[in-house]
């Protein structure tokens, strides 16, 4: 292959990355292939060996045309693979092709979203999009972002530019690291923090709280709709009506029970959505997105005006008068890619009942796994899924022990389990996000778990 310089969508464009892309696919089908499980095996050091030897001089005096073949198979081959049934640790979804293809698309036509002269129908595109994903929450309008820690970010920022520097963040013990390192970042005030006993933020506590801090000043309470540990979905409605009664502002972190949404069957958990100021969503998790996929809906679209910036190369006002859109109060970003492209081909693809069945499917798998534990008298459950995440133990194990069991779990290959402090004690974590999973996944799961912990009482 050629190692001339070939433009994406210059006029050989097409031709010459389709015969790339035909290369990328059989560098991922012998990578894939080289792994051979859910994780390259051996741990850290191996892998990165490999991808030394792969590499090479990084910046050789003279190109090298098997650089994206030899690349890529080193990638896949050292890659967690979230497609695998037996990658299940984290919110870390396997993207749907139809995602990936239009993520292709949005990178060939590198449209950027900092001014309509570089991305005139992306543009367009994310403001429809935008603001009918926000319906979906009951709200006005939504912001594109990273995921879930940008958006919480940004709901803090918001709140910060609507009632001041002393506003005062009162979440669960629950909730995400983000929200403490965003006040941090942005000289807010330490977070009040609720414990939750229960795993979830107990509305009587929260009150108690709130009362507590009344005359302190102004108050936004996280909320958490899917936690990162067990997908816990704190009682939404109950929260708001604290809040309400005590004029706190609402954030809803509900990054990962936000796809809920789609699910008739399951929708309803996430009632009480709408009562928020604002709220985070990332398709990365449940809407099998390629990274990233992330949103922040707003209630009331005058928030997003703290958001201006004026920058004249950008949006001079003579263009904004002349009905140029402005886009730069859309994002804390400046340059930004159009992933708005591959949310909207996936909505349109799947629709609603699309979207929907993936959802159950997960959800479903997720009942099944904790039957399987329920049903092992080798293995403790630590209570029925919530959503699709499901945290088990063998019974009798010290933390210790099961620490290990995962960390051998990873090194072998075997299977790719997280791990999450639930009850004063270390469980791990089964995430389901493979709607390909089956029955027979399951049972493999647990078996690797069982022969590797059975190998370490052996040692």
């Amino acid at each position: 292959m050629s190692t001339s310089p070939s433009l994406a969508s210059g006029p050989h464009g097409q031709r010459d990355l389709g015969a790339l892309i035909a290369v990328v696919l059989d560098a991922l089908r012998t990578g894939t292939q080289e792994r051979g499980g859910p994780l390259p095996s051996g741990g850290p050091d191996p892998v990165a060996a490999r991808v030394r030897d792969a590499l090479g001089d990084i910046l050789p005096e003279h190109g090298d045309p098997g650089a994206l073949r030899g690349l890529v198979h080193a990638v896949a081959a050292g890659s967690a693979d979230p497609a695998h049934p037996l990658c299940a640790a984290h919110l870390h979804c396997p993207p749907l092709a139809v995602a990936a293809a239009a993520d292709l698309a949005a990178s060939v036509l590198n449209a950027s979203l900092d001014s309509w002269d570089q991305a005139p129908a992306a543009s367009a595109l994310e403001a429809l999009v935008t603001r009918a994903l926000a319906r979906e929450t009951g709200h006005a309008d939504a912001l594109v972002t990273s995921g879930g820690t940008e958006s919480n970010l940004l709901a803090l920022l918001l709140a910060r530019e609507a009632h001041g520097a002393a506003v005062r963040i009162v979440h669960g013990a629950n909730a995400h690291h983000s929200l403490p390192r965003a006040a941090w970042l942005l000289g807010l005030p330490q977070p009040v923090v609720v414990p939750t006993p229960t795993g979830v933020l107990n509305p009587a506590a929260l009150d108690e709280t709130l009362t507590g801090l009344s005359g302190d000043g102004p108050l936004l309470v996280a909320a958490t709709a899917g936690t990162t540990d067990t997908g816990a979905i704190d009682p939404l409605p109950e929260i708001a009506a604290v809040c309400a009664a005590h004029r706190a502002r609402l954030h809803i972190d509900a990054a990962y029970g936000g796809g809920l949404l789609f699910s008739d069957r399951h929708r309803a958990r996430l009632t009480g959505l709408d009562a928020a100021h604002t709220v985070t969503l990332d398709l990365h998790k449940l809407g099998w997105q390629p990274v990233p996929a992330g949103l922040l809906t707003v209630r009331d679209p005058h928030d997003l005006t703290a958001l201006r910036h004026h920058a004249d190369y950008l949006n001079p006002a003579d263009d904004t008068d002349a009905g140029l859109p402005d886009l730069l109060g859309r994002s804390l970003h400046t340059t930004r890619r159009a992933d708005v492209l591959k949310i909207a081909v996936t909505l349109r693809t799947l629709g609603r009942t699309g979207l929907a069945a993936l959802v159950d499917r997960v959800c479903a798998l997720a009942q099944e796994l904790a039957d399987l534990v329920e049903g092992d008298p080798r293995l403790d459950l630590h209570a029925r899924p919530a959503i699709s995440t499901v945290l088990f133990r063998p019974v009798q194990a010290p933390d210790p022990a099961v620490a290990d069991l995962r960390r051998r779990l990873l090194t072998t290959s075997r299977a790719v389990l997280g791990r999450a402090h639930a009850d004063g004690r270390l469980w791990l974590k089964a995430t389901l996000l493979n709607p390909a999973t089956g029955p027979g996944d399951l049972a493999a799961l647990l078996g690797a778990v069982h022969r590797t912990h059975q190998e370490g009482n052996l040692r």
